[in-house]
């Protein structure tokens, strides 16, 4: 068996880094490759060992199920012979601040040093080219011991200030009834770290997506999350028209001071619907004070708006490159399964056993977002209340009736087609013809797509519709968009567009 050279080892996971950079969109080797300390590589026999130390249990759960394959495949083409990787929770001494073993402050060996500390001495740790000087544990030591009598001194000085107010948060909507799916996977990821560390990781955090698809339920989420933990936090929860509210407010009494002394203090703020900024210029300048003000503190904000943030039209370009200075991440409409379980478990809340071919039956016919799926489920409860009868599929039917004639006029193949040929100018005739120039052949694609996700119609039908083309045609089409729109935002947008468009 090939042994490596100590060089070898020594470089293994950095070399294996370097390809998950070249092989992952930036933002998500930035968000989730980058902050992982060196592994510990080692050799027992002819067996290398990788051990991987990440910071918390979100992160820990993410990278495993999304990238831990990917980086066993990448150190096995790279090192010869076996090789084992272990991926865990690093020891609580060393984990970073936000309620997971460190103090507020604290540093550890071989992290940046802070303004005006001593260089490491000679034989320690050394910096890495061109980057800070590292510390050493004897200045790890001292340096921590400065901040502890620095964080006392702050906490002596503001002891007296008095409870600050929790405004607005909804106490109902929590991570622990919030349904998770793909659909919502990273951000609830994202909102979770956000909650168990605020300040330290994704500022700002920008969440987007569809009305009625759980923005604000995430927001209030880590709100609840934060207050459970720090029930002195700061937090404020608005809707982006009540900020334009408070602006003209202060601007007609000429208290601004007023409007400081409301937002410039939060540890958490939460803005819902940023898109209603758009044109208002004095609210998007008291908006840009507040921002600076609140990521100066180390507060943390999280916004939502129904599109990117390079999406948002008459919107100042110096707030909207702050938007997405941070974490941008989609909301997406729930995938059937996810319907299935958001039926299941709202049903409970309400004391019903709801049978799983019902929720199926209803999660089928109801694609659109969260807010009309509950809706749905409102309506299929009721009437079995009223009627005195089982919950069945029959049931269900007869109590959505109208919501299901009007989805089946509304939305055909024939609807779509049309509705995809006008948005990117083609005509009709091209849905059926055999021309496959990239102008018309992506349309035709994010049209069968399309029929694929809204309506009833079997992949076989959706290939008659489309000039007689193969069922595997359809289904190559619907891979491939479904594929791009993960990885496409200007594309995601297109579709959440016509989806829009189409269910009225």
């Amino acid at each position: 068996m090939t042994h490596s050279s100590a060089s070898d080892l020594a470089t293994l996971w950095a070399r294996t880094c370097a390809r998950l950079a070249m092989e992952l969109p930036e933002q998500q080797f930035n968000t989730w490759i980058r902050p992982l300390p060196p592994a510990d590589v080692a050799q027992d026999g002819g067996v290398t060992l990788v051990g991987v130390r990440v910071p918390n249990r979100f992160m820990l759960d993410w990278i495993r199920t999304q990238y831990s394959a990917r980086i066993e495949a990448i150190l096995a083409e790279l090192q010869p012979g076996e090789v084992r990787m272990d991926i865990a929770l690093a020891p609580r001494a060393a984990l970073p601040v936000g309620g997971t073993g460190m103090r507020p402050g604290m540093v550890l060996p071989g992290r940046a040093l802070p303004p005006n500390a001593p260089a490491a001495a000679p034989g320690h740790a050394t910096p890495v080219q061109g980057g800070p000087a590292m510390l050493t544990p004897q200045q790890a030591s001292q340096v921590n011991a400065q901040l502890q009598q620095h964080a006392e001194a702050t906490s002596a000085s503001q002891a007296g200030r008095g409870h600050p107010r929790v405004m607005g948060l909804n106490p109902a909507l929590t991570f622990d009834n919030l349904v998770p799916g793909r659909a919502n996977q990273m951000a609830r990821t994202a909102a979770l770290h956000v909650a168990g560390a605020p300040g330290q990781m994704y500022n700002p955090l920008f969440i987007y997506g569809g009305v009625g698809l759980g923005k604000t339920h995430l927001m209030n989420a880590v709100g609840n999350a934060l207050l459970a933990d720090k029930p002195d936090a700061r937090i404020l929860y608005l809707h982006a028209e009540q900020f334009i509210s408070d602006v003209v407010k202060n601007y007609q009494r000429k208290t601004f001071d007023e409007l400081k002394a409301k937002y410039h203090q939060l540890d958490l703020l939460l803005i819902d619907d940023v898109q209603f900024f758009a044109g208002k210029d004095r609210t998007q300048e008291e908006f840009f004070n507040a921002f600076e003000a609140l990521l100066a503190k180390k507060a943390h904000i999280i916004m939502t708006s129904d599109t990117y943030p390079k999406g948002l039209a008459n919107i100042d370009e110096r707030l909207t490159s702050r938007f997405d200075s941070g974490l941008t991440v989609a909301i997406e409409p729930p995938e059937l399964e996810m319907r299935v379980a958001i039926l299941i478990k709202k049903a409970a809340q309400e004391g019903i056993d709801m049978p799983e071919d019902v929720a199926f039956f209803v999660a089928k016919n109801v694609r659109a977002n969260v807010r009309e799926l509950e809706g749905a489920l409102r309506k299929v409860l009721a009437f079995a209340r009223f009627s005195h009868k089982e919950i069945t599929i029959n049931l269900a039917r007869e109590a959505l009736k109208d919501l299901l004639s009007i989805q089946n006029r509304q939305i055909s193949v024939e609807n779509i087609q049309k509705t995809v040929a006008d948005f990117y100018k083609i005509k009709v005739a091209d849905m059926y013809s055999k021309k496959r120039p990239a102008s018309i052949a992506k349309p035709r694609q994010i049209a069968m797509y399309l029929a694929k996700e809204l309506t009833q119609k079997s992949l076989p039908e959706i290939g008659e519709l489309f000039g007689g083309r193969d069922h595997t045609t359809v289904l190559h089409a619907v891979r491939k968009i479904a594929g791009d729109r993960a990885k496409d935002t200007e594309l995601n947008q297109q579709l959440h567009v016509l989806e829009q468009t189409l269910k009225g």
